[in-house]
């Protein structure tokens, strides 16, 4: 018999060290993308409102992909995602519902990782940083922009109000940048060890910072302090002005300088040419606060690497008009009982007739299934913020000039 011709050690070694290396080499570079902003990123839309997605011919695909085979939310086996400020601490895992505002909602996040996912066949790692109620012009006040100046009119304000005005400049010095500051500690923290997030992740594959989506707004466009003349054009030039330092500055700290950045400009209420009489006192607002928000996308140095993704697209005008209809037969019905005296359970009893009168059946079903919280948070709406987050993702896949897999 031949004798079994057998390796050393040191060749067994080397041989399972370019094995290892091959391996390696077939593995494509970790994609990952920042997702960043206020509530509306952390994502106020219940699971519970899926259903509703359902309801629409339009956007039935889109619950069929955000489902799997159980009809359960489905966990994405190629997507992992890091999320700080929707809770008390990070939380990480393979991408699926639950990491909205709560463990029952989702934001742009699910979507968004979704439609990703179908532009590579690589991995993909969500860094998610969003907390409720921040601002640009202060708590993500990029630092390039400068510190935040209070203006005549504010000042004149603590001065009547007898406010200590050296204590309030103090005070919103100490405040200035704070998130954006946490934003990119985070980012940095989970790129500096990544297997923490993404188990299977092997350094030799690397990574690409791949992209970044803004969503944020709400708080700047009703801050009537910082921008005196917002119902005037140009009165939100401030934000424009900050949000562009604010995409230099990410990419100078992030060290990618040409990072592809898409701005969800905020969108609630839908298009303002649709706004109904109860909405034009703060049309010009709406629509001012937009144009500011798109306005750094169109400056030469950002273009074909800055896009914009207007969320008004996205707007459900079936659930407004439904909340609309039952909100005036609330307050018809609690007119009446107050003209009639009603007690407490016979005004219960006839609001329960005349909402059961005054709404169709879909209407009511729209009302139950579609809504989860205010319009502020976009209706609390899946199907909403779904399709948000499948926006900013078909955006930044345009940016990078990406083609869905055959």
């Amino acid at each position: 018999m031949k004798p079994i011709a057998r390796l050393s050690p040191t060749l067994l070694a080397l041989a399972a060290l370019l094995c290892g290396h091959s391996v390696a080499a077939d593995k494509k570079p970790l994609q990952v993308f920042i997702l960043a902003g206020q509530s509306n990123m952390q994502g106020h839309a219940k699971i519970s409102t899926f259903e509703h997605i359902g309801m629409d011919p339009a956007t039935k695909p889109m619950l069929a992909e955000m489902l799997g085979a159980d009809e359960k939310p489905k966990v994405c086996e190629r997507v992992w995602i890091s999320s700080v400020g929707c809770a008390e601490t990070e939380q990480t895992g393979k991408l699926t519902a639950g990491f909205g505002a709560t463990t029952e909602k989702i934001g742009p996040e699910f979507t968004f990782g979704l439609t990703m996912q179908k532009f590579t066949d690589g991995p993909i790692l969500l860094i998610k940083t969003s907390w409720g109620g921040k601002s640009l012009n202060t708590d993500f006040r990029p630092p390039s922009a400068g510190p935040y100046v209070f203006n005549e009119a504010q000042l004149a304000s603590f001065q009547k109000q007898g406010k200590d005005v050296a204590a309030m400049k103090a005070d919103k010095e100490k405040a200035t940048g704070v998130y954006y500051r946490m934003m990119v500690e985070h980012v940095k923290r989970v790129l500096g060890d990544i297997q923490r997030v993404v188990p299977d992740y092997d350094a030799a594959q690397g990574y690409e910072l791949a992209g970044f989506a803004w969503f944020q707004g709400w708080n700047d466009m009703v801050d009537s302090g910082t921008y005196p003349n917002r119902d005037k054009p140009g009165g939100y030039e401030a934000y424009s002005v900050a949000l562009a330092h604010f995409i230099r500055d990410v990419r100078r700290d992030l060290n990618a300088p040409q990072l592809p950045f898409v701005i969800g400009v905020l969108g609630v209420g839908g298009p303002t040419a649709d706004y109904g009489p109860g909405e034009q006192r703060y049309k010009a607002t709406h629509q001012n606060f937009r144009d500011a928000m798109a306005a750094p996308a169109l400056l030469p140095e950002f273009q074909g690497n800055v896009a914009t993704v207007l969320a008004e697209k996205y707007w459900d005008r079936e659930l407004t008009a439904a909340k609309a209809k039952e909100n005036d037969l609330k307050q018809r019905a609690k007119k009446r009982a107050k003209e009639d005296n009603l007690s407490p359970a016979e005004e219960r009893a006839a609001l329960e007739k005349s909402l059961a009168e005054g709404l169709t059946e879909r209407e009511r079903m729209v009302l139950e299934k579609g809504i989860s919280n205010f319009e502020f948070h976009y209706l609390g709406s899946a199907k909403i913020l779904g399709g948000v987050g499948k926006g900013l993702a078909e955006a930044l896949a345009e940016l990078k000039q990406l083609k869905r897999p055959n």
